[in-house]
């Protein structure tokens, strides 16, 4: 009772001690680790690698399922696309990259049917003039590098310099673990002479 009637008399104490408080609970949540959007390690992993093997194997049996014989150039090409798609299917989508992948044929095809009733619309109008050569601004250095750097990283291309970091980060690690799955793949089918693994579990435990 008697501290009861103490706290009343004294307000300060009371403020001191919230004060105290408040600078206890924001000094442990600067001293909690920040979570941050991309997850390098996961993709380093042997499991991860398994993963995205296993899938791969599955994803090119169905393509050479559907093409019988395609020439080198197209094969090469489908190949490619379906380790990138299979890559972004990793991912989860929790990642711009990756949805970029994922969303990229729809938006190839939609810009190639805008770009041609663009020029269907000008031959028609007849409005047909030469662009002026404009002068061309000089970026900075720094500039320059993030935006070839956001034409490499699928669909980051717009992002600010922290976030396409992040992104090119993530990016890079998939990448080199997709070469590894693939360099494993690679050594298998050259092995075997011709056709695919029939076991996928063996892609993710060997090394190239």
């Amino acid at each position: 009772m008697m501290e009861l009637s103490s706290s009343i008399a004294n307000p300060d104490v009371n403020s001191n001690r919230s004060r105290k408080k408040r600078r206890k609970i924001g000094e442990s949540d600067q001293n909690q680790p920040q979570p941050t959007g991309v997850d390098v390690l996961r993709w380093r992993t042997q499991t991860e690698q398994q993963i995205y093997s296993s899938k791969l194997l599955e994803a090119l049996r169905q393509v050479r399922r559907r093409n019988e014989a395609p020439s080198p150039a197209v094969a090469g090409r489908t190949v490619r696309e379906t380790a990138d798609k299979v890559l972004a299917v990793a991912a989860k989508g929790r990642t711009r990259w990756s949805r970029a992948i994922l969303t990229g044929r729809l938006s190839l095809r939609l810009r190639q049917i805008n770009k041609k009733h663009k020029r269907a619309k000008v031959v028609a109008s007849g409005d047909i003039r030469p662009k002026k050569p404009g002068t061309k601004k000089r970026l900075p250095p720094l500039q320059r590098k993030a935006r070839v750097l956001g034409r490499l990283v699928p669909g980051c291309r717009k992002l600010s310099f922290p976030n396409l970091l992040e992104e090119a980060t993530d990016y890079i690690a998939a990448l080199e673990m997709q070469v590894r799955a693939m360099s494993v793949l690679t050594g298998l089918l050259n092995g075997a002479g011709v056709g695919l693994p029939a076991n996928p579990d063996r892609l993710g435990s060997e090394q190239s």
